[in-house]
């Protein structure tokens, strides 16, 4: 336990908020060692000589009288080579080492380095004896992964002449080089592979950028219709079931990042060991590598004491900010941030404070703002003007699926893209159960789209969404008075929301091909959609009837139908009304036949999901030619 001069003992217990008298000089947000175990808190509150600290581990066991220590310095993460890959809790202890220390549960007390000490780093050195640095400069480079480069930056607040650099392998705690201060006849400061920084404190940088890159993610309901920018902000909210830890880890996998910072902040435990399990098996796509290889986890889980639900989001946004200042993207996933706030209201009420809307604190918007206020696309300090991005989303988990509550409404005056889930949408397996209603993105990305993808873009996105949009309008009517009501061409828009809803949005996400889908493919598939729409109404227009296009004369081939007698004698109906699961399968079925049943191009359509990416515009290309042949023979 490090020495201190200012002890000080422990008045009152309250949970994981704990009073010490005595600490004078104790400072904002500095860290203390409570009790015998040297558990880990931060002071929160001052007033004269007694000091509020926020414990983040168990409190059992602490009791009046207990011995309190400072340690002079606030709470801080350690930045340097080897961190990609590591797992760490919400202090960044890592956890395979504390496991190897105190078993399958974390001990009180317990401390581990969050670096490895004795691995050695091949460092390259970029600058000379004698060369100027200024704070962000790079000093040379290490080869953390295959793939990535790992850039030894001079620290923020630093700057002066290189006196002495070495090239070699070297631990993190070796001395790599020295540094003297301009004008400063005192000893030069020692330069060594790692660095810390406090983490509440944003890393600084030259300038911030507009956020006119888009964050392609794969998934076609985002990039298409709500895109989020390199830099921005989003927050996922949805009620239980609705699939916001599969729609971060989705993203996780596949958005077009250097580097992916996965935060679970209070989650339930299970969820944690399905991603501490699959992580590390995981292959990236871009790279043929494991994805570990470019991720950092950070594992916070409900059982674990509250106050760490708050370290693990500063932990992850100072990762991040780290990686930002070489020049990388990376894309900061915190699940769930409601969980940090149900952490700000408990601690808030152990403090008396006096509480706000639905007893969070009256300070929870400031604190979701500072937070996502770290992300951005900036130019990094240093000579080389190096971009980099944090793009940060949060799924947020409002009670019974409220988004009026406060940490929903709260998150949207300061989050750029909205992406709603619809429990509705997840009940019908419609994933990701994005709302294409709702949901918004503030990102002008338009100039993007059209100089990378294709120039008429924003027309066809424009386009679907209008039409998804009066689907939703004419459903209401017919729950009304049926559909039977609806002319032809209000019928043909009804079947076009079906098409754009099943084989557009809806995805898979473990699947091989479709779980990402590009942006090239995205637009090929929109566009055959929509010439079959254009077709379609041209057929409607000459009086044929949406009958013969979408269920016309063509027999069940003898294969089809064998194959739904044999399912349908497999199951009574008893079964099907104690097992749920029936009703998937009754439903794959009836679209199995009416796909059957329809124009052949139709069934092409809804198998434009399985299209090799590279081949999307040839396909496409085949598609829309035979949905005009066929579309145009119909009179």
């Amino acid at each position: 336990m490090p020495k201190t001069d200012r002890p000080g003992t422990l008045t009152r217990v309250a949970g994981p908020v704990v009073v010490a008298e005595n600490l004078v000089g104790a400072q904002m947000y500095e860290v203390i060692r409570v009790g015998a175990l040297g558990l880990i808190g931060e002071v929160i509150r001052l007033e004269g000589s007694c000091a509020t600290i926020q414990v983040y581990e168990d409190t059992s066991g602490l009791r009046v009288g207990d011995p309190v220590q400072a340690t002079g310095a606030p709470l801080q993460v350690e930045l340097g080579p080897g961190l990609l890959g590591s797992i760490f809790d919400g202090i960044q202890r890592p956890l395979p080492l504390v496991r190897e220390q105190a078993g399958d549960f974390i001990a009180r007390g317990i401390t581990a380095t969050a670096i490895d000490r004795i691995k050695k780093w091949d460092f390259t050195p970029l600058v000379r004896a004698g060369d100027q640095v200024k704070p962000g400069d790079i000093l040379g480079t290490v080869a953390e992964t295959a793939q990535l480069t790992h850039r030894i930056l001079v620290p923020p607040t630093m700057e002066g002449i290189v006196e002495e650099i070495r090239a070699g392998a070297f631990t993190i705690d070796e001395t790599i080089g020295t540094i003297r201060a301009h004008n400063d006849h005192s000893a030069p400061t020692a330069i060594r592979l790692a660095q810390k920084w406090p983490v509440r404190h944003g890393r600084p940088y030259a300038r911030k950028l507009d956020p006119d890159t888009p964050l392609l993610t794969g998934q076609r309901v985002i990039d298409s219709f709500f895109p989020i920018a390199k830099g921005g902000t989003a927050i996922i909210p949805g009620g239980f079931g609705s699939g916001k830890t599969v729609a971060e880890q989705t993203l996780a996998k596949w958005a077009d990042a250097d580097i992916v910072i996965y935060v679970g902040c209070g989650e339930r435990g299970n969820e944690m060991t399905d991603v501490l399990e699959e992580f590390p098996k995981l292959v990236d796509a871009r790279t043929n590598e494991p994805l570990m290889r470019r991720t950092i986890l950070i594992a916070n889980t409900s059982n674990m004491p509250v106050a760490a639900r708050e370290a693990s989001i500063y932990t992850g946004i100072t990762l991040a900010e780290y990686y930002r200042d070489m020049g990388y993207a990376v894309a900061l996933m915190a699940d769930s941030t409601s969980r940090w706030g149900e952490a700000l209201r408990e601690v808030s009420g152990r403090l008396e404070e006096m509480p706000g809307e639905e007893g969070y604190p009256a300070y929870l918007a400031t604190r979701l703002a500072d937070f996502y206020e770290r992300a951005g696309r900036v130019v990094a300090l240093g000579k080389d003007n190096r971009i980099g991005s944090i793009t940060v989303i949060g799924a947020v988990s409002p009670p019974g699926g409220d988004f009026s509550e406060p940490m929903t409404q709260n998150s949207l005056r300061v989050a750029g893209a909205f992406w709603g889930l619809d429990t509705g949408l997840a009940r019908r397996r419609h994933f990701p159960a994005i709302n294409w209603i709702t949901s918004y993105s503030l990102y002008d990305l338009r100039k993007w789209f059209i100089d990378n993808v294709a120039s008429d873009w924003e027309a066809q996105t424009g386009e679907a969404l209008a039409l998804l949009q009066k689907e939703a309008e004419l459903l209401e009517i017919v729950q009304l008075v049926g559909s039977d009501a609806l002319p032809e061409s209000e019928k043909a828009l009804l079947k076009i929301g079906q098409m754009l809803r099943e084989d557009y949005l809806q995805q898979f996400a473990f699947h091989d091909i479709d779980g990402f889908c590009p942006p090239m493919k995205q637009y090929w598939m929109l566009r055959v959609i929509l010439t079959f729409h254009r077709g379609l109404a041209r057929a409607i227009k000459r009086g044929t009837t949406l009958e013969r296009i979408v269920k016309t004369s063509t027999p069940v081939s003898p294969s089809i139908n064998a194959v739904l007698q044999t399912r349908k004698g497999k199951s009574s109906k008893a079964e099907q009304a104690d097992d749920p699961s029936q009703d998937s399968v009754s439903t794959s079925q009836g679209t199995l036949l009416e796909r059957a049943m329809a124009l052949p191009v139709v069934g092409e359509i809804a198998r434009m999901k399985e299209w090799p990416h590279p081949d999307a515009e040839m396909h496409g290309r085949e598609l829309m030619e035979q949905v005009e042949r066929e579309l145009s023979t119909l009179r």
